[in-house]
C-alpha cells in the first residue's frame, strides 16, 4: 500500500513540476530576465524533475515485479564451471573463447571484404583500419625501438581481446579479465616475450649479462625482479577489473529496484572507459619491460 501511494505521489509530483516548469519559464521569458537567470531555472527544474521520474520508474518496477529480495553480497573470486561434453570448464575459459571466436570472425570477414578491394586513397572501414595500424606500429615504434612493427600486431590483439573481456560485463556476464588465472596468462606470455625480444637483440649471453649490469652483484636481485614482472602485472590487472565488478554489484545491490538509468551511467566508466585505461596500463608497461630488455648497455 505504501509503494502505491508513493508512486501516485511522485507521479504527480513529476506532473506538477513539468507544468511548474514551462509556467515559469514562460513567465520569465515574458519578463524578460536575464538568460543566465533562465539557464538557472531551467537546470534547477531538470534535476527535480530528473529524480521525481526517477522515483516514479522506481516504484513503478516494485509494484509490477514486486519488491527486491534480500540477498547475502558475495564475492566470487573463482568463477562458476559447467559441464560441456564431460569436460568441466570454467566460465572464463567459455567466454574467453567466445571473445576470441568473435574477434577472428570479424578478422575473417574484413580479410574477405575490406582487404580484397584495397584502394589508394583509402576510404570508409579502410582508411580506419590503416588509421588503427598506423597508431599501433607507431606507439610501439616509440616505446621499442626497432621493434615497432613486429610488436604492433601483439599490442593491438592484446587490446581488442581485452576490450572484448570489458563488453561481456555490461551483459552481466563475469568478465574473464576478472580471474587471476586469465590476467596470469596473458601476463605470462608478456613475460616470455620480453625475454623472447631481449634474445633477439643481445643473444642468449648478452640477455644474461644485462641482468648483470651495473654489477655482477645485482644478477640474484635482477633475476627474481623480472620473475616477479608477470606476477606483478597479473595481480594489477586483476585487482583492477574485479575492483570494477565489485563497485557495479553494490551498486546494483543497494539500489534494488532503484537501479534504474543510474547503473548504466556508471557502468560507462566501469565497464567501458575503466577497462580501457587498464588495457593501455597494460601494454604500455609491456613495452616498457621489453624496451628495458632490449636497450644497449653503456
Amino acid at each position: 500500500m505504501f509503494d502505491k501511494v508513493l508512486f501516485a505521489v511522485s507521479g504527480a509530483l513529476a506532473l506538477a513540476l513539468f507544468l511548474w516548469r514551462r509556467a515559469a519559464l514562460q513567465k520569465l521569458t515574458q519578463a524578460g530576465a536575464p538568460e543566465k537567470k533562465v539557464k538557472k531555472t531551467r537546470r534547477t527544474f531538470a534535476v527535480l524533475l530528473t529524480v521525481a521520474l526517477y522515483e516514479f520508474a522506481a516504484k513503478g518496477v516494485t509494484l509490477v515485479f514486486g519488491p527486491s529480495r534480500e540477498m547475502a553480497f558475495e564475492v566470487e573470486l573463482w568463477p562458476e564451471r559447467i559441464e560441456v561434453m564431460g569436460m568441466s570448464l570454467s566460465t572464463t575459459v567459455i567466454l574467453s573463447w567466445c571473445v576470441m571466436a568473435f574477434l577472428v570472425g570479424i578478422a575473417i570477414v574484413l580479410r574477405l571484404t575490406v582487404l580484397r578491394r584495397m584502394q589508394d586513397p583509402p576510404r570508409g572501414t579502410q582508411n580506419v583500419l590503416e588509421i588503427m595500424v598506423e597508431a599501433a606500429e607507431q606507439y610501439t615504434g616509440s616505446r621499442v625501438e626497432g621493434f615497432g612493427t613486429d610488436l604492433s600486431a601483439y599490442i593491438f590483439t592484446v587490446v581488442a581481446f581485452l576490450v572484448g573481456c570489458a563488453v561481456l560485463e555490461l551483459f552481466g556476464l563475469h568478465a574473464p579479465t576478472a580471474d587471476i588465472t586469465m590476467t596470469f596468462a596473458l601476463a605470462f606470455v608478456t613475460f616470455l616475450l620480453i625475454n623472447w625480444c631481449g634474445i633477439r637483440r643481445k643473444g642468449v649471453l648478452g640477455r644474461i649479462k644485462s641482468l648483470a649490469q651495473p654489477t655482477p652483484v645485482v644478477f640474484p636481485i635482477r633475476v627474481i625482479s623480472d620473475c616477479a614482472v608477470p606476477v606483478s602485472m597479473a595481480c594489477r590487472l586483476f585487482g583492477n577489473m574485479l575492483g570494477g565488478m565489485i563497485v557495479m554489484d553494490l551498486i546494483y545491490k543497494s539500489l534494488g529496484n532503484g537501479a534504474i538509468g543510474i547503473p548504466s551511467v556508471v557502468g560507462l566508466y566501469f565497464n567501458v572507459f575503466h577497462p580501457l585505461i587498464q588495457a593501455f596500463i597494460f601494454i604500455t608497461l609491456t613495452l616498457t619491460f621489453i624496451n628495458e630488455a632490449t636497450e644497449e648497455q653503456e
